[in-house]
């Protein structure tokens, strides 16, 4: 099945905390229960916050005699993940000689880092990364050789100083972001118009830009033009209030964005609009889903690396007109335009 011994996994491996992108073991659990009762790989997906293709794998990969395994499954994934290398600097030879060499003549990890690569530039072996020599540092002052270690780093320090602790961090924004956790039901569902995805479309060397927005229930796409592609807080709020003025109250229900910097006026552009904006968890286009396949046929009209400045506001209508009068699928072949439409004229 997976090509992995499995059989002297130890239970700490199996229950050790991973980082939350590994799937658990009771999210396998689910996996196979909603399975086995013949949910799709998108229910399922939906249901565990995952992206279908993550379901898709996991399946796949470990459906012993037809049916999906989640205990073999996990315990195989344990098995995978140790991976146990001999640290560089401690085994000897040219590579921990050069560091050594360097670190004696007060050279910094950084320093020695450049200078290996200079004068060995063909030679793989003679390669380390800056964090290998600082780890490797440490190491040795856990082993007695403080004096030694202490020479070599600059600070003296023969203990690594600990980040600050990501429960103290300071929120991104000024005004705290309320997270996509707390939007209301009745956005999540799709089932009540007037809730909004949105993000940015990046030009060329990320000097110009266009805001997209897409309207979660009929998929209709407004294009938002940002003046000489700026997409700075200031003028990516500005760009969003216009256009969200245009809307009649009952489509201004919410606006969901992920945790870009020019969303940082978040707050004044709810004041102007009285459209909340919820935020979505980090490295999670899933939870835009609309608005991230949206940006992908849009890429049609404006390719990657290319200057986004240098189409204008009927530029922008006149590709949005044609992107919403496409037929979709997910709308019973209909176009975003005539459900929008509907909804304008009930």
């Amino acid at each position: 099945m997976c090509g992995v011994t499995t059989a002297s996994v130890g239970l700490a491996a199996l229950e050790k905390q991973l980082h939350p992108r590994f799937l658990t073991l009771a999210e396998r659990e689910q996996i196979r229960d909603l399975h086995v009762v013949g949910h799709s790989l998108r229910a399922i997906g939906r249901a565990l916050g995952r992206p279908a293709s993550t379901i898709k794998r996991e399946i796949d990969a470990n459906s012993g005699a037809g049916d999906y395994q989640p205990y073999a499954a996990h315990r195989a994934a344990a098995a995978r993940r140790p991976r146990p290398k001999d640290r560089k600097l401690l085994r000897e030879g040219r590579l921990r000689r050069f560091v050594r060499d360097g670190l004696r003549t007060r050279w910094s990890p950084e320093q020695i880092c450049h200078a290996l690569a200079q004068e060995h530039p063909d030679d793989q072996s003679m390669r380390v990364s800056v964090e290998t020599i600082y780890q490797a540092l440490y190491f040795q002052a856990r082993g007695g050789l403080k004096r030694e270690v202490q020479a070599a780093i600059r600070t003296g320090r023969t203990r690594r100083k600990p980040r600050r602790d990501p429960g103290t961090r300071t929120s991104r924004f000024v005004d705290p972001m309320v997270m996509i956790s707390d939007r209301p039901a009745e956005a999540g569902d799709r089932a009540v118009p007037g809730h909004w995805e949105g993000d940015l479309i990046i030009g060329a060397n990320s000097r110009s830009a266009i805001a997209t927005l897409v309207e979660r229930t009929t998929r209709y796409t407004m294009l938002v033009h940002l003046p000489g592609g700026a997409h700075d807080a200031e003028t990516v709020r500005d760009g969003l209030v216009r256009t969200i003025q245009t809307l009649p109250a009952h489509l201004r229900g919410s606006l969901t964005w992920d945790q870009g910097s020019e969303m940082a006026r978040h707050k004044q552009f709810t004041m102007a609009t009285g459209m909340p904006v919820y935020f979505c968890d980090p490295a999670s286009p899933w939870q835009r889903g609309s608005n991230e396949n949206t940006n992908g046929l849009l890429r049609q009209y404006f390719p990657k690396g290319t200057d986004l400045s240098l189409h204008s506001p009927q530029d922008l209508e006149h590709v949005a007109q044609e992107l919403n009068g496409r037929p979709r699928k997910t709308l019973g072949w209909n176009n975003p335009a005539e459900r929008l439409r509907d909804l304008l004229t009930t």
